[in-house]
């Protein structure tokens, strides 16, 4: 005959009640549909490389505080999309110099930490910041749609884990926070696009999942990237994906 003593009782009870609390504190996890779109083989990743003449990035690397690896599981043990699926498209607010200088520096509390995974000069150069396959730490509360995740209890939502995050160097009077400025340069827009296309074909990204941290932001404090003109990057887009034969990643304004 066996049985349960008090203390033990007691112990159970506690914890159905914790995972009772624990499940009706659980937030809903509400994923991306999968694009079912076919990403392009290496090859043709080189060749689109090799048409459009893109020279080399440039390495930048953030300090490791700056970033961290993509989570796999929530703290629920529920399996979370990790793949990149949203590219999301900042501006620096500071100057080139100052910007790499401040994801090179070690933060140490999660306040400060921050990051890109590329940055794109007033020249057009590309600065690498954070590898594709790690997480940078370009928004932290954001949602794509109802799309957020929670890795900790309590913690705010964020698409960090499934996003891209790229930057556009500011011009010089964008270096504060009057609400517009002059705009980016023609060479910008032109390797944005460049690198937006590259992006979609190698992870099957649609350009409906392209935006912006505006868009993205809860916080309700992001509006870059400011006086940001979508004609000037479709233009550029467009003359790429055809060059590059890349044309099935623009699915336009169309829903999936």
């Amino acid at each position: 005959m066996s049985f349960n003593s008090p203390n033990a009782a007691n112990k159970k009870r506690q914890q159905l009640l914790d995972t009772e609390n624990s499940t009706a504190q659980m937030p809903l996890l509400i994923e991306l549909v999968d694009a079912n779109l076919k990403i392009a083989t290496k090859s043709e990743l080189n060749n689109c490389i090799e048409k459009i003449g893109l020279k080399n990035e440039i390495d930048a690397l953030a300090d490791p505080t700056n970033f961290g690896e993509r989570m796999k599981t929530d703290v629920w043990n529920r399996k979370l999309q990790s793949n990149p699926m949203v590219i999301v498209i900042h501006e620096t607010v500071m100057s080139e110099n100052a910007t790499v200088s401040f994801f090179q520096t070690p933060h140490y509390n999660d306040a400060n930490q921050a990051s890109y995974h590329m940055l794109i000069t007033r020249s057009g150069q590309r600065l690498r910041i954070v590898p594709d396959e790690n997480r940078a730490y370009g928004a932290g509360m954001s949602a794509f749609g109802d799309v957020t995740q929670r890795a900790k209890k309590n913690s705010l939502g964020s698409i960090n884990n499934i996003s891209l995050h790229i930057s556009l160097v500011s011009p010089e009077d964008g270096r504060d926070n009057r609400s517009s400025h002059s705009g980016y340069t023609a060479e910008q827009y032109k390797m944005l696009a460049t690198q937006t296309l590259l992006w979609q074909a190698k992870f099957g990204i649609p350009l409906t999942r392209v935006t912006t941290h505006e868009a993205v932001d809860r916080s309700h404090s992001r509006y870059d990237p400011r006086s940001f003109r979508w004609e000037y990057f479709d233009t550029e887009y467009k003359k790429i994906a055809n060059v590059c034969g890349f044309e099935r990643f623009n699915n336009d304004k169309a829903s999936i």
